[in-house]
Parts: C-alpha cells; sequence; structure tokens
C-alpha cells in the first residue's frame, strides 16, 4: 500500500500519516478500551492516535525527504506495461494487465522480506514482558514513559492483543499513560514493520520515521500520565 501510494502521487507525508494510524487507530481499540477503561479513556487514545499520525506526518512532509525512498519505487509504473494513455481509454483488459504486471513487479522485490518480517511477528505477536515493564516502568521511575517506548518498539502486536496486557499493567500499578504510550510503540512501531519498511525506504528516512513518532509517543504519554 506504500508503494501504491507513493507511485499514485500522494505526498509522502500523507502516507505516512496513513502508515501510522492504521494500525494504532481503529474501532477494536475504541471499542475494547471504552469496554476495559471506560469512554474517556477510550476518546483520549482515539484523539491522540489521530493527533500523533497528523503531526508526524506533517513533519515528515515538510522535510521534503523524497529523495530517501528507495528509487525502484519510482520506477515501477514507467517500467510496467506500456499502459501511458488516459485512464478512460484503458479497456479492463489493459487495466488486467497493468495490475497484474505491477504486482509482479512489487513481490520480485519484497517478497523476502515480506515473509521474515511476518515470521519475526509471528514469533513475538503477544508477547510483552509485563512482569519486567512493571517492575521497571512503574510510577515512580520518571524515566518510564521512554523506557516502556523502546521496549514495545521491537515486539509485535496488534490493537486487539494489546489492550488486555495494558489491562494488566495498570492492575500492577502502570501510570495510565505509560502503559498506553507502550501499546502506541507496539502497535505503530514493530521490528517486523522495519524489516518490511526497509525495502522501500532507506535507512535514514526509516530512522527518522521511527524516531520522529517515537518522540511523539513519548510526549503523549507524559501528557497522559499529567491528565490521567
Amino acid at each position: 500500500m506504500f508503494i501504491g501510494f507513493v507511485e499514485a502521487g500522494v505526498p509522502l507525508g500523507v502516507t505516512f500519516s496513513f502508515l501510522i494510524s492504521s494500525p494504532m487507530v481503529n474501532e477494536v481499540a475504541l471499542g475494547m478500551l471504552w469496554l476495559m477503561f471506560g469512554w474517556q479513556i477510550a476518546v483520549i487514545y482515539i484523539i491522540s492516535g489521530v493527533v500523533i499520525a497528523i503531526i508526524a506526518g506533517t513533519v515528515l512532509g515538510r522535510l521534503k525527504l523524497e529523495h530517501l525512498v528507495e528509487e525502484y519505487v519510482y520506477q515501477i509504473n514507467s517500467s510496467s506495461c506500456d499502459c501511458n494513455m488516459d485512464d478512460a481509454a484503458l479497456t479492463w483488459r489493459d487495466r488486467a494487465i497493468y495490475a497484474k504486471d505491477y504486482t509482479i513487479q512489487i513481490v520480485k522485490k519484497v517478497w523476502l522480506w515480506v515473509i521474515i518480517g511476518i515470521a519475526v511477528g509471528a514469533t513475538m505477536h503477544g508477547y510483552a514482558p509485563a512482569g519486567f515493564l512493571a517492575k521497571y516502568a512503574g510510577p515512580g521511575n520518571p524515566l518510564a514513559v521512554p523506557l516502556a517506548v523502546v521496549i514495545g518498539i521491537p515486539l509485535y502486536s496488534n490493537a486487539a492483543g494489546m489492550i488486555p496486557i495494558v489491562k494488566e499493567l495498570v492492575r500492577t500499578g502502570m501510570a495510565m499513560g505509560t502503559a498506553l504510550s507502550f501499546m502506541m510503540a507496539v502497535t505503530a512501531l514493530s521490528l517486523p514493520e522495519a524489516i518490511i519498511l526497509r525495502q522501500v525506504l532507506k535507512p535514514k528516512l526509516l530512522a527518522t520515521y521511527f524516531g520522529i513518532v517515537g518522540l511523539a509517543i513519548i510526549v503523549t504519554g507524559y501528557l497522559f500520565n499529567l491528565i490521567l
């Protein structure tokens, strides 16, 4: 989808906003947070997730980092089937051929790394060291939020898998903001995501993306702790 967005001319910052908000903000997270913590926490989480996606996407867009996207992403369209005519002139057969050639080119470039990323994600799925987090990222540690984010980034789970873990962390005494920042880091940033994105982003852009989003999550976690 990232390749498709960029190739279609969607601005890079907008594409990153989608990339951030898609796993972190969804109806499953809203519903489960509402049931477990009440509507106030659910709404605060959803709004903060959207704000992080907008701010991070805006910052990344203003940095003009398009040159740090791998060159082949921009070359896929021009090197695929000869369908440079207007969309209105394309027949269904032309569209089917274009879609097939486009898909084959992308799969050839990234298939191995997608499999590796999925394998890493499957190994880590649902794994979160709750005991370790409760011990070292408790309310008495002023660096609890960044520690939770740093621990969360290598892990992988979706929002539905993380919310029961967040509930257990809060039950054991972790501040709500710290627990939610941990959840954001696991869902929005992960090692499997980095492995796959590396195939379309150069290392500098990948590091910038993770750094900006990670910093935004840390700031949000501290704000949550102040508010809640």
